[in-house]
């Protein structure tokens, strides 16, 4: 069985409605709907925004169906000036960035108890989703660090900082934390980001616009992948 985890229903909703011999599953306040996506057996959530709502959905979804891997999709702000809104990213790892025991004397986004800053993702996977979002026809595929943290980023001087410590090239709110908790489990993971405003002064303006096509990006290529299989 394979995992599919989005932080909103826009993100997996495509996927949702491709389920056949649907079993919903309420666990916490997270429902876990799984079935038959393409042909294999997969679970799919809604997490909600934010890292702990990631960490706590990816937790359950690993305890209560045991899946192959995990992979945590959706929409991102581009990290650098390099990607834009329409492009693929596929992690390479995931970082913490709002993560910061440096007073202390620690790396910026040292995430305790896993002694990380960089939270690898499977590498099997990972080639498997270039492949897949290689298909998806006119979008830009980049390989890289995607960056979590508990804030909309939608200004020029946060993002540079956040890509200047971690060369991101994108940055979000959940997969570092999906990426924490699957690593916790030793459940293989990535992250997958269509990238729906360039995380700048004018993120607010652009994400309404782009993230329902952003959306379709990232659902096309988990579809090119399952199909694959």
């Amino acid at each position: 069985m394979y995992g599919l985890i989005g932080a909103m229903s826009l993100e997996v909703e495509a996927l949702m409605a491709r389920l056949e011999d649907r079993c919903e599953k309420k666990i916490g306040m997270d429902v876990f709907v799984s079935g038959k996506l393409f042909g294999k057996d997969a679970v799919l959530a809604v997490c909600g925004p934010g890292k702990v709502n990631a960490a706590l959905c990816a937790q359950s979804m690993i305890l209560h169906y045991q899946p192959e891997w995990i992979l945590n999709l959706g929409v991102a702000g581009a990290g650098d000036a390099t990607v834009s809104i329409g492009d693929m990213v596929v992690a390479t790892a995931a970082v913490q960035h709002d993560m910061d025991t440096s007073p202390i004397g620690d790396p910026v986004g040292l995430v305790s108890k896993l002694n990380l800053v960089e939270i690898p993702c499977d590498e099997t996977l990972r080639g498997k989703l270039v492949r897949a979002a290689s298909a998806v026809e006119g979008v830009r595929v980049h390989e890289g660090i995607v960056a979590t943290g508990d804030q909309f980023i939608h200004s020029g001087d946060i993002r540079s900082r956040i890509h200047d410590l971690f060369r991101a090239k994108a940055v979000e709110m959940e997969g570092g934390a999906v990426a924490h908790a699957c690593y916790a489990h030793g459940v293989p993971c990535c992250v997958l980001r269509s990238i729906s405003d360039q995380a700048d002064g004018h993120s607010d303006m652009d994400y309404p616009t782009f993230a329902a096509m952003a959306a379709r990006h990232s659902q096309q290529v988990v579809e090119n992948l399952l199909s694959g299989e």
